[in-house]
């Protein structure tokens, strides 16, 4: 929480955003104007291999070759990228005597560019900021170019790396970390394939859902909430249907950016969590993990938050009946979303990751004491958090 001292007792506040956002046709030209404007002229490139060979992107590195613009390649990123990932591009970076970075792909790419920009200036290895226990200087020169809409890494003050030896995943938070600018090109995103818009468009409606139902939420983070969930109910189903459809990829491209926002104001909760603690250990897709668990998200939030669970139905097509119990509001949310997911978007059923139950549910206590469970209102506990695991992708 962010305090600013006024006259007589000091304001808190939690609504910031740092990142300078440029939406374009044109990245070549783009990413040219931002080097220019800041005057960087040695910027690595981080990203996965297969993207050195699409064009967008092969046009943008030919802009950059003509204007004198000298770059090298880092491109050995990985999905559930390991820490080492990040102290192999810190060495890349050093080598090349970078002084940016310029960051295209999903989230793994733009986390580990972002873990490369902290240890770069920070010192260290990226292990060494787990926690709260290290402190991070601003950390300029990233420049995040997403190629799918849904992680929010461009516009997030979090990077999300694997710790081989135990197979866990280490949240980093570091508001002096976010991009300096985010670049969304519509052209990046619309041979996205079916599967994947899914996952990372249901990953972008569980972040502003979270936020929605978060401890961390104010009026001010509803409201852009709502727009993303609204966005994402009108925009993503068409994106699914049609990966062509420029105008819907567009939008949904806009949400998952505004929905990395809120990640930074209002956080996430036990669904987040959830994911975090299963993915890695079950290696289920991020944004699948996250939509499998919203729907015990809303019936553990229900009975405390009533009529923003009620709202998000509403958002997605809910019909309530005149004078329905806060009860029956809850379920038929639930039961809409479901649909959303399930029907409108064809989400695949959990059971084909043919994870048992029990194992979903020994992992209560990591899930518990995960950072992100503590957003969640009400007062979770390790019944609670059983109960909630014990319906983990049945619903």
């Amino acid at each position: 929480m962010y305090l600013m001292k006024g006259r007589d007792n000091l304001v808190n506040f939690k609504f910031l955003q740092k990142v300078k956002v440029v939406s374009t046709n044109h990245l070549d030209q783009t990413l040219l104007n931002i080097l220019q404007t800041e005057g960087y002229k040695r910027p690595l490139f981080i990203m996965d291999s297969f993207l050195t060979k699409v064009q967008v992107v092969i046009d943008a590195q030919e802009k950059l070759k003509q204007q004198g613009i000298d770059f090298a390649v880092f491109d050995k990123v990985v999905s559930d990228p390991p820490t080492e990932i990040v102290d192999a591009g810190v060495a890349a970076f050093n080598q090349h005597q970078a002084d940016s970075i310029i960051a295209i792909g999903g989230g793994s790419s733009i986390d580990v560019a972002r873990g490369v920009n902290i240890v770069r200036i920070n010192g260290g290895k990226i292990a060494d900021y787990e926690g709260n226990n290290r402190a991070i200087k601003p950390c300029p020169g990233l420049i995040a170019v997403p190629t799918t809409s849904g992680t929010g890494s461009e516009m997030s003050n979090a990077l999300v790396v694997t710790d081989k030896s135990s197979q866990k995943k280490l949240a980093i938070l570091a508001d002096n970390a976010v991009s300096e600018y985010a670049v969304l090109n519509p052209d990046l995103v619309l041979s996205l394939p079916k599967k994947m818009t899914i996952a990372t468009g249901l990953d972008a409606f569980s972040h502003a859902a979270e936020g929605y139902l978060s401890k961390l939420a104010s009026p001010i983070t509803d409201a852009v909430c709502e727009k993303i969930m609204f966005l994402l109910y009108n925009y993503l189903p068409r994106a699914v249907e049609d990966g062509s459809d420029r105008e819907a990829r567009e939008r949904v491209m806009v949400a998952a950016a505004l929905s990395g926002w809120m990640l930074n104001n209002a956080g996430t909760n036990i669904g987040h969590s959830s994911a975090h603690i299963l993915g890695s250990k079950y290696h289920i897709v991020h944004g699948e993990a996250v939509a499998y668990a919203l729907p015990g998200v809303l019936k553990l939030v229900g009975p405390i938050l009533p009529k923003k669970v009620r709202e998000i139905g509403q958002i997605i097509g809910a019909q309530y009946p005149e004078d329905a119990p806060e009860s029956q509001t809850t379920d038929i949310a639930i039961h809409t979303y479901k649909d959303f997911r399930d029907n409108i978007l064809g989400l695949h059923p959990f059971s084909d990751y043919k994870i048992q139950q029990d194992d979903v549910v020994s992992n209560a206590d990591d899930v518990l004491h995960e950072q992100f469970a503590g957003n969640t209102p009400g007062n979770l506990n390790l019944e609670k958090v059983t109960s909630f695991l014990n319906e983990f992708g049945k619903q």
